[in-house]
């Protein structure tokens, strides 16, 4: 039975469910660096497990789609997705070394992988097909809303619990956080498990990976190379939020600068999450391939701009506020109305797979570019490295608007 509306409780659950599940996770996420110092863990290590987790990820999103299509059990395993993650947050609380830190962010980054193309399949079975940008959009604002009050919770919490207990150990105000941010964490996997429901994932026992892999419709895969092209551009925020401390530092210093630059990732997070349903909205009634190639443009433009900026030496926050503006209606397209394309053009049948296949692709994108990226600035100059990285997006663009109408611009 098609859904007569995509407002119902399975989309309110699952974006409550993703409120506190990023909550919980950002929560972790700002303070881990913290732990490793008081730990006296060096910076080489984070960045080695952040390598392995986040190719875990892209591994995991992968075979997850796959398994849900074959084998059905999606809420299930969504749930044991949003466990693990709870799970890692403990594992990293009681840490006294580097292992058991590394063992908790790769079960709570094992979990993102698993839950995330089979919440994706439940939640557009849940809808109308000319809603599902709604959908998704109302999804991806509850979410980054976590995203935004994650960090400010946890910074606040370090602050307040320093002072004491700090006193018992330094590594204590940063393993109280940890602690604390598993209470959302188990209430993700609570809302998901009990407002959640799945209309469809009985499995198709006969489906094979390979043979689901061949099946995937030509035009689902001309989009792929268009979005793996532009995700190799697509560098990771944490160099935008460098890019801005670099920028701020000679006119404010090195810590009134890094605090404005963390102050323009949340404006960013703040206009991402306000405009991600109006994307969707947007995608449902001028079609979603549109929508999605303006985003891309606006992500082309941030990084021609943040060049630019780099270039004539402009050290003035206002410009730096617009490519962060920019990035954040670029990130809610791309969260909101990719998934919408993909579901136009495949179909039902191995629709979780080709989810799982979509954010391989992607976590393979952010690895590129962070790594060219990273490696430009260092090697020549941060103006030529973002200059690359908007070539690059340019060129997902053009292929994106090139894509073959088989579908995309009606879902």
């Amino acid at each position: 039975m098609t859904p007569k509306s995509w407002w119902n409780r399975t989309i309110l659950g699952a974006g409550i469910t993703s409120a506190f599940g990023d909550l919980c996770y950002e929560m972790g996420n700002v303070v881990l660096p913290g732990l490793l110092s008081a730990l006296g863990i060096p910076a080489a290590l984070l960045g080695v497990m952040e390598g392995v987790a986040d190719g875990l990820a892209s591994f995991t999103k992968l075979v997850a789609g796959y398994i849900g299509d074959r084998f059905g059990h999606r809420k299930t395993l969504v749930v044991a997705g949003y466990a693990l993650n709870t799970i890692g947050q403990g594992f990293m609380a009681i840490a006294t070394g580097f292992w058991l830190i590394a063992l908790g962010r790769i079960l709570a980054w094992f979990g993102r992988g698993i839950r995330g193309p089979l919440r994706d399949e439940i939640m557009t079975a849940a809808v109308p097909p000319e809603q599902r940008g709604r959908a998704f959009g109302f999804h991806r604002a509850a979410d980054t809303f976590g995203a935004i009050l994650g960090p400010a919770i946890g910074t606040g919490l370090v602050a307040w619990l320093g002072s004491s207990l700090a006193t018992v150990s330094p590594t204590m105000p940063f393993r109280s956080v940890l602690v604390i941010s598993m209470i959302p964490g188990a209430l993700a996997v609570l809302s998901f498990a009990v407002l959640v429901h799945d209309p469809g994932g009985g499995g198709k026992p006969k489906l094979r990976f390979w043979g689901a892999m061949r099946s995937m419709p030509s035009s689902f895969r001309h989009y792929l190379v268009a979005v793996g092209i532009y995700g190799s551009g697509d560098f990771a925020p944490t160099l935008l939020i460098l890019a801005a401390t670099q920028t701020l530092s000679p006119s404010y210093g090195v810590t009134m600068a890094g605090a404005l630059a963390g102050s323009l990732y949340v404006l960013r997070n703040t206009v991402q999450t306000l405009v991600s349903y109006p994307v969707g909205w947007l995608s449902d009634r001028l079609g979603a391939r549109r929508v999605l190639v303006g985003g891309y443009v606006l992500g082309t433009l941030s990084c021609v701009l943040l060049a630019i900026i780099f270039a004539l030496g402009y050290w003035n926050i206002l410009p730096l506020a617009a490519v962060f503006i920019l990035s954040g209606i670029c990130a809610a397209v791309q969260e909101t109305v990719e998934p919408v394309v993909t579901a136009a053009l495949v179909p039902a049948e191995i629709r979780a797979t080709c989810y799982g296949v979509l954010g391989a692709v992607n976590g393979v994108g952010d690895l590129i570019s962070s790594f060219f990226v990273g490696l430009i600035w260092t090697l020549v100059a941060p103006q030529w490295a973002f200059l690359a990285a908007g070539g690059t997006l340019l060129m997902g663009t053009a292929l994106l608007a090139a894509l073959k109408n088989h579908g995309a611009d009606s879902a």
